[in-house]
Formats: C-alpha cells, structure tokens, sequence
C-alpha cells in the first residue's frame, strides 16, 4: 500500500473527528425532547417518535447510500453528504410547525450516513495486521459523537435554545465538509456497475454469508437496547426525583463515555481473534446494565452504573461485529457494511419504537423491561456462536 493510501494517525484523527460529527445528528433530539415537545405542543409519544423518524431515515441512506462507496470516489461522496446534511440541520432550526420539523428529522437521518462510509474506507486504509485497532480508533470517533453530543447539546440549548443547537451543528459539519475535501485520498477508479446491480448485490451478500447475518443479528439487538435507554432517558431525568435542567441531562452523555474503552478492547480481542468472547462479553453488559436501571430507578448510582455498562457493551459488540464484517468481502465493504448497518439501526428504530410506547404506558419499569429483552436477544444465540461458526462456515468467522 502506498504511502498516499495509507491510514496514518492524522488521517484517523481526522476521519474519527468526521465521524463523530456527523453521527452527532442523530442524538442532538434526545436532551431536547422535552423542550422540542413543549414548542410544538404535542405528547410525549409524539416527541419521542422523532428519534424514531430519523433513526428509520438512517436506515433507508444506509441501503441507498452507503452502498454507493463501493462505485464512486468515496472523497467526493462523504463531502456532498456532509454539504447536504448541513443544510438540513440549518433547515429544521427555522421549522414552526411539529409536521416540517418531523420530515426533517427524516431527512436529517437520511444524510448522517457518512460515518458509515468512512469507516470502511479506514478499514481499506489500514495495515491489516492492526485493522480491529484501527475500526477500534474509527469507532471512538463514532462513540465520542453520540454521547458527547448529548452534553453539548443539553449546555448549548441553555443559551442558544433548541433551535440554536441545530443551527451551530449545521456550521461544523460544513467546516468537516472543507476540512475532508483537503484531506482525504484520492482512489483508484471504482468498478463499472450499475446502481440497481449494486443494491442486488448488498441484498445478495446477506443472502449468501451466514457469519453477516449473525452479526446482522447481535448488532441490532444491541443497538436496539442502546436505543431503549436514550430515548426515554431525558424524560426519567426530568420527572421526578431528579427534575434535571436540560444541561445537566445532556452531562449524562459523558457517562456513556466508558464505552469507548469496550470500542478499543474490541478492536484489540478481534486482532487476537477473539470476537466471540467479546461479543459474549459485551451482550452480557448489555442485559445486565438494564438490571442496573430498574433495580434502583431512582439513585444516580443506579443510573450512572447502568449507563456506562450498557454503552460499554453495546461498542463490545458493535466493534467485533464490524471486525468479523469487514474480513468477509475485502473488495465489497460498503455493501457489507450497508446491510450491516441497516440491521443495526433497524434495530435502533425498533428500540425506539417499543421503549417510546412502554413508557407511555408503564414509565421507568416499562423502559428497563423492553431494554432487558433486546439484551436477552443478543446474549442467548452468542452463547452457541462458536459452535455455529465451526459447523456453517470452516474459516474463522
């Protein structure tokens, strides 16, 4: 590999930096929903479905989108998302009415997706005796965007308001748009295919490899039980006992934090090849951090020890999954990682959905039960993953 297409510390830095920025889009909502819901004066579960409209909006670029960096020069892709998603953030800011607002929140999902084209493009880059650590690297990126985002977005809406959170979000992604022109390599021209053989294609490679679809599998329940928690969190912590302001809600993100240490352990097991331990390991956390949330709902010990071993568990399992993935087509990764990424945050969707709808019903309790299920969901069929691997597929998967 030449020097020039060569994943260099900087170029992590940078393509990490761009990453956790764009994915930054997806959680902004979650500390403000509160305020977003008295502004346009709807229920809570009509403003805790915006999470979900832009998590089904991520999904569809995912299938769309995502697959297109298999085909066009990924440089020139990843910076006409960033331009679009920007002007969509700028856009929803000035929306009056919950209706343009909640097409919006689709459209914003729609371009978030870049991250997702970033990333195995790092994988391309990488050296690939060190890959897992690189994703691992990548994925702190990814991590770092969806928690600290809700930190920034809590203290800005203090000062700037809800609104004023969309509008300084749209500015940085352009700022990340000139900064990846710049910076980002050049490639060798891509394949002649056509836009429908290649959406076949992805569909294709779910169909044929049986280590994607398990992994398809693991990353949506995961992510869906991450999901679970941060839709409904900024309703728990507003209610009583806690009646938290905006700001401090959104320092519950720093929490999450602690799941950048399971990103880079992943990364370091699955070098190792030791992605099924990892993956066992971080589907537990997952089930136990929802134990954690609903035997004491009303401590910040029980809160804040729950969130950081879900966050730590849900990247366990996300991080592995993507370093068994990208092993499996080395020439196709877009599309691997396309129909991998649309079980993830189909997942995620899901999660949403159900958690919205159980705490309308039964609060906290109903939270913690659905979150408990999609942990069960993840960790019983890892358990027998290794036996499964040896009889489906000889190669390690």
């Amino acid at each position: 590999m030449s020097s020039a297409r060569r994943l260099t510390p900087m170029l992590t830095g940078v393509m990490a930096l761009a990453i956790g920025t764009i994915v930054a889009n997806l959680y902004y909502l979650q500390p403000l929903l509160h305020l977003i819901r008295g502004d346009f004066r709807v229920s809570t579960f009509a403003a805790s479905s915006l999470v979900t409209l832009m998590q089904a909006g991520y999904a569809v670029g995912l299938i769309t989108l995502v697959p297109l960096g298999d085909l066009v020069a990924r440089r020139r892709l990843v910076v006409g998302i960033f331009v679009a998603s920007a002007l969509s953030m700028e856009l929803a800011s000035l929306a009056r009415s919950y209706g343009l607002f909640a097409l919006l929140t689709v459209v914003i999902g729609l371009t978030s997706i870049a991250g997702q084209i970033l990333i195995p493009f790092g994988a391309d880059l990488a050296d690939p005796a060190t890959r897992g650590r690189s994703v691992g690297r990548l994925m702190t990126g990814l991590l770092a965007g969806a928690l600290l985002s809700r930190t920034v977005s809590g203290f800005l809406s203090e000062s700037v308001g809800w609104r004023g959170v969309f509008r300084v979000a749209g500015l940085a992604l352009l700022v990340i748009a000139l900064l990846l022109s710049r910076v980002l390599p050049d490639e060798a021209p891509r394949p002649r295919v056509s836009y429908r053989e290649l959406l076949r294609g992805t569909f294709q490679l779910f169909a044929a490899s049986a280590p994607l679809r398990r992994r398809c599998w693991y990353g949506a329940t995961a992510f869906g039980a991450f999901s679970v928690l941060w839709t409904t969190l900024a309703f728990h912590l507003a209610a009583r006992p806690f009646s938290y302001s905006s700001g401090v809600i959104g320092l519950f993100g720093l929490v999450g934090m602690a799941g950048i240490l399971g990103a880079n352990l992943a990364g370091r097991g699955a070098d190792a090849r030791r992605e099924h331990e990892a993956t066992r390991i971080g589907a537990a956390a997952v089930l136990v951090s929802f134990l954690l949330l609903g035997l004491a709902p009303g401590t910040l010990l029980g809160v804040v020890a729950g969130i950081v071993v879900l966050d730590a568990g849900t990247q366990m399992v996300h991080v592995s999954n993507q370093s068994v993935i990208y092993a499996l087509a080395p020439d196709q990764r877009s599309r691997v990682n396309s129909v991998y990424m649309l079980s993830f945050f189909t997942g995620a969707t899901l999660g949403s959905l159900f958690s919205a709808s159980a705490y309308s019903h039964w609060g906290w309790t109903g939270t913690c039960v659905v979150g408990a299920l999609f942990g069960l969901g993840a960790l019983v069929p890892s358990l027998f993953e290794r036996q499964r691997a040896a009889l489906s597929d000889p190669a390690p998967a």
